[in-house]
């Protein structure tokens, strides 16, 4: 086969993606904080968009922009001169205005013979701050074109509240202040310094501190001394290296480590387990003595250091309000707080096109425009996307909305893309930190897709978050006498018509953190015989008080 060229045309359609469709796509899976940030720095990138209705406000209809500019700053407040004196003008050669020449007149004549008669200048008797100064021309200076717009003797940038407020203190300067008085060495500094620089937020060294000497060009024997001094500075049990040391020191602060609450510290794995016999024996006490030093123990702090400086839960947003329609249906909207507010400002960009000359500046602009153009139809399309997944969703979802978790269906990213006729992708990004609140709480768009579970008698399946909602309801409903093992639980639920697998069971209990049969018999038990035991002593004491 002889090989040949040849020239041909071929016409084919293939989607390309643009850095604007990549951002575009990029901004679908931001949440409204992160989408916050990024309109903030095109704003502040882009000259041609401006804010919607949380901008400035605008200039007042018929009033002289020049003459404003001239006295007032940027955000509206009056300025004066940088002397902060000669309040009339007279320094800079302005006019007076009608009537201030008199009243400066007026008030010089004054001052000269009262000069006159101390036979010094006013300026010698009568010493005063320059801020006070300011404040008190302020307050006697006649009403002038500064007050009438309702100047004050300083702008508002003046003013800082921050500057009164308190700076949030740290664990590691709560320590450091400590540090300083308790050692008065420059080595045991360094060493405390050092250790204090790897408290983590919760209070806790690292268990291993073998590299520390080293690093450090210290014996091991310092730095254990160091250790042992950090460990009684406050908050007590800071500084520990697990949570048994932890819990020692605040029981030695309270003088309550005694040899059976330390062989209780020592075994807390067996206190996790619930296995109070094992550590009855253990601690050589009785029931009422282990029940209280398990009390006395919970009453510790396991983290001291989170009460400095502890990091601030941010507060959740909802991205879409779900609301019971007067129909009986249910009413989807956005929430307009969380929607950032541009606009295009194109009557900037036309008077710009009329004075550039430069086609470097024409060719900026021109970007700025499409850009700025490009991030308002992707903000628009982004809202209308939402809110066309979320409407679909509660219409999916409706028997969770009027009925609880025990209706919720199972529901894949497939069955909502196929209805709103989109990507299964662009559903994922959509529902990716976006919230929903309803009447039954808030919840992340996530949480109503849920795997299914087959039915035992070949009805309609069973969501994943409604089985895990019915094994719980069983568990908080058995009795102390009749714990419900995982096969026992697989089998109510075989006769509520839910086919599962003893270990899906205990995947979803271990999910829900709930601990095994053996461990809720041992704790219900225990709990069980403390209240057989009180209503028993109540009558001894006072058979013994009636004896007395």
């Amino acid at each position: 086969m002889a090989l040949t060229q040849r020239l041909e045309f071929r016409q084919s359609q293939s989607l390309v993606m643009t850095p604007q469709l990549m951002q575009a796509i990029k901004l679908l899976q931001l949440s409204n904080l992160d989408l916050s940030a990024f309109v903030e720095e095109e704003l502040e990138r882009n000259p041609l968009l401006d804010r919607g209705a949380d901008g400035p406000e605008a200039p007042v209809a018929g009033e002289p922009a020049m003459e404003r500019s001239d006295y007032a700053d940027g955000d509206g407040s009056t300025s004066y001169g940088d002397d902060g004196g000669d309040l009339a003008g007279g320094a800079s050669g302005d006019a007076f205005e009608p009537g201030q020449e008199e009243w400066m007149n007026r008030d010089l004549g004054t001052r000269t013979e009262i000069e006159q008669t101390l036979d010094t200048g006013l300026d010698n008797v009568f010493t005063e701050e320059p801020a006070e100064a300011a404040a008190r021309a302020a307050q006697d200076a006649p009403p002038s074109v500064y007050t009438e717009w309702g100047g004050g003797a300083s702008s508002d940038d003046d003013y800082n509240l921050e500057a009164f407020v308190a700076a949030e203190m740290t664990l590691g300067d709560h320590l450091a202040e400590q540090l300083a008085v308790a050692f008065s060495a420059p080595a045991q500094r360094m060493i405390g310094q050092y250790l204090i620089d790897l408290v983590d937020d919760a209070g806790y060294l690292p268990s291993d501190l073998g590299q520390a000497a080293e690093r450090l060009g210290a014996s091991q024997q310092a730095v254990d001394e160091v250790v042992a001094t950090l460990q009684k500075f406050d908050p007590p049990g800071v500084c520990a290296r697990n949570l048994s040391e932890c819990l020692a020191i605040q029981l030695r602060e309270l003088n309550r480590y005694d040899p059976a609450m330390q062989a209780l510290v020592e075994h807390l794995d067996l206190l996790a387990k619930r296995d109070i016999a094992s550590l009855r024996k253990l601690c050589g006490v009785d029931d009422d003595d282990i029940t209280d030093m398990i009390a006395e123990i919970r009453r510790l702090n396991p983290k001291p250091g989170l009460k400095f400086g502890a990091a601030k839960t941010q507060t959740m947003v909802p991205d879409v309000y779900v609301r019971p329609g007067p129909d009986g249906g249910w009413h989807v909207e956005l929430n307009s707080d969380t929607l950032p507010r541009v606009l295009v400002n194109q009557t900037y960009y036309t008077e710009l096109s009329k004075t550039i000359r430069k086609d470097g500046d024409k060719s900026y602009f021109t970007d700025c425009l499409q850009n700025a153009t490009w991030l308002v139809r992707a903000l628009d399309q982004r809202a209308r996307t939402i809110l066309k997944v979320a409407t679909e969703i509660v219409r999916q979802q409706d028997g969770f909305f009027t009925h609880g978790v025990a209706h919720l269906r199972p529901l894949n990213l497939k069955a909502v893309a196929d209805a709103i006729q989109m990507h299964e992708s662009t559903v994922s990004r959509v529902t990716a930190n976006k919230y929903m609140a309803t009447n039954r709480g808030s919840f992340e768009l996530k949480y109503f897709f849920t795997a299914s579970i087959a039915s035992a008698d070949g009805g309609e399946a069973h969501s994943a978050e409604a089985v895990r909602h019915h094994i719980k309801q069983l568990i908080d409903g058995e009795a102390p006498v009749a714990i419900l093992s995982d096969d026992t639980i697989v089998e109510r639920l075989r006769v509520s018509g839910i086919d599962i697998a003893r270990r899906t069971v205990a995947k979803y209990r271990e999910a829900m953190r709930i601990p095994s049969s053996v461990q809720r018999r041992r704790d219900k038990q225990s709990m069980l015989g403390n209240a057989l035991s009180a209503p028993a002593s109540a009558p001894d004491r006072s058979r013994d008080t009636a004896a007395v």
